[in-house]
């Protein structure tokens, strides 16, 4: 914008400049011209007097003495030698003489006046003056010279005033831009200074008045979401109480873990959303916790959050194995023996396992098979969830959220985020059991060799019926 700026007022002032000075020019060439004419012509009429007074050479030569530039006055007397050299055309001379004509006029080496004197006996004189080439063009280049520098100090002080104006507009505009990339990347806290132009500084108060009132909305979001999950307890303060009256009974203590995971799940939930806006790498708070166990491998490095996929995946594999168990759905998971280090913390990625099995158990029927695999390749971790189920018929619109059939479209949703995150992808087929097939790609952690040649081994992990 600077260079545009500048750009611009070059242009302008530089079309304003030569309009003024090339016509300019011209008049001082005009002007010196002119006034080297008439002080020639004065010179000759000057002289005029005399010669009607005496012819006498010396007399003559002695009053031509007293004026300006007398070697360029030549008189030209009847019947006579002229006193002085002289320069004019022979052509001019018998005209100016026989015609009696005042003549001015250029020739090739300068300007010529010639002045006709009528004597005593009707004899005419020429009085003749000669103005030579550079006594027209006397202090010409000076003054062009002057404009010109005028010309180019006026050209640069506008080029620097719209300089400086756009160096504050931009900065002023870049100042901006940053503030909104930096909302956008999830700094609640950016402001912009409001400066520069009226417009400017108006759309920096009005992006400082959109960052607040975002601010004061998610907070509000953030304690509806929390009070609407308190709200949640009273129920599972019945189940507790179920489960005391059900003691003694085989399925006592496993609904009594179940009942504990889901308590968990909701405090945490609780205490993501009362947290003072702290956004995650995938563009909120947690997404989900461990099932209740307390345990969080999420590690910090330099470069942000990180954790074993295939730990994470083991874990939240082994929570529902409990519930694939009581709806006697054969369930298999292999995991590679290689490290699989994703940049998402632990409870992201359990959240998109829980999210993926979960669809398994809403959308097929008790009985219906699945398998979990985490596998290795040179730069990538791959989740892959299959079920022998229906599949999913429409696979572009089962990733919107809230459009797809008897789904809220949240589970696939909460995958794909995940994936683009790490710069991943997720794709959705039929798998060879015969219904969805969903890979979830995640790129491994930046802080893994990539040129490493690593070997990979698969552990599968079976539950049998009934266990």
């Amino acid at each position: 914008m600077r260079r545009s700026l500048a750009g611009v007022a070059l242009a302008v002032t530089s079309m304003v400049a030569l309009s003024f000075l090339i016509p300019l020019a011209a008049l001082v060439m005009s002007l010196v011209k002119e006034q080297s004419v008439t002080a020639a012509e004065q010179r000759a009429a000057a002289l005029a007097p005399v010669l009607t007074l005496t012819t006498d050479p010396s007399a003559l030569r002695e009053s031509a003495a007293s004026l300006d530039v007398a070697e360029y006055l030549v008189v030209h007397l009847p019947d006579a030698p002229a006193l002085g050299s002289s320069r004019a055309p022979a052509s001019l001379l018998e005209r100016s003489q026989h015609g009696r004509e005042s003549i001015s006029q250029r020739i090739p080496s300068g300007w010529i006046c010639l002045q006709p004197v009528v004597l005593p006996g009707d004899r005419v004189a020429v009085i003749e003056n000669f103005v030579p080439e550079q006594e027209l063009t006397r202090g010409v280049r000076a003054s062009w010279a002057v404009m010109l520098l005028l010309a180019v100090g006026l050209i640069g002080g506008s080029v620097l005033v719209a300089d400086r104006l756009g160096a504050k507009v931009v900065r002023s505009s870049k100042r901006l831009a940053h503030a909104s990339q930096a909302l956008g990347e999830g700094n609640l806290d950016a402001r912009v200074e409001p400066m520069g132009p009226k417009e400017l500084r108006d759309a920096g108060l009005a992006f400082n008045a959109m960052a607040h009132r975002m601010t004061e909305l998610l907070a509000v979001e953030r304690e509806l979401v929390a009070d609407l999950s308190h709200r949640l307890r009273t129920p599972l303060t019945a189940l507790h109480l179920a489960s005391e009256r059900m003691a003694g009974s085989p399925e006592s203590a496993r609904v009594e873990a179940a009942v504990g995971a889901l308590e968990a799940e909701l405090q945490a939930i609780i205490t993501a959303a009362r947290t003072p806006l702290a956004v995650g790498p995938m563009g909120q708070g947690m997404l989900g916790t461990d099932g209740g166990t307390g345990h969080h491998a999420t590690s910090t490095g330099p470069s942000g959050p990180r954790c074993e996929a295939a730990d994470v995946v083991r874990r939240r594999t082994a929570f529902w194995a409990v519930l694939a168990e009581q709806q006697n759905r054969p369930c298999s998971l292999e995991l590679t023996q290689e490290p699989a280090p994703v940049s998402l913390s632990d409870d992201d990625i359990a959240a998109v396992v829980d999210a993926l099995i979960g669809n398994v158990f809403r959308h097929t029927p008790p009985g219906t098979p699945f398998a979990v695999r985490v596998l290795r390749t040179a730069q990538a971790v791959e989740l892959v969830v299959e079920d022998a189920g229906p599949g999913i018929p429409e696979p572009d619109r089962a990733l919107s959220r809230g459009s797809s059939t008897g789904s809220s479209g949240l589970g696939l949703d909460i995958a794909r985020r995940a994936a683009s995150v790490t710069g991943g992808s997720m794709d959705i087929a039929r798998g060879p059991l015969g219904g969805a097939h969903i890979t979830v790609v995640f790129a491994l952690a930046p802080s893994l060799l990539s040129g490493r040649r690593q070997r990979t081994s698969r552990r599968r992990t079976g539950w049998p019926r009934g266990r």
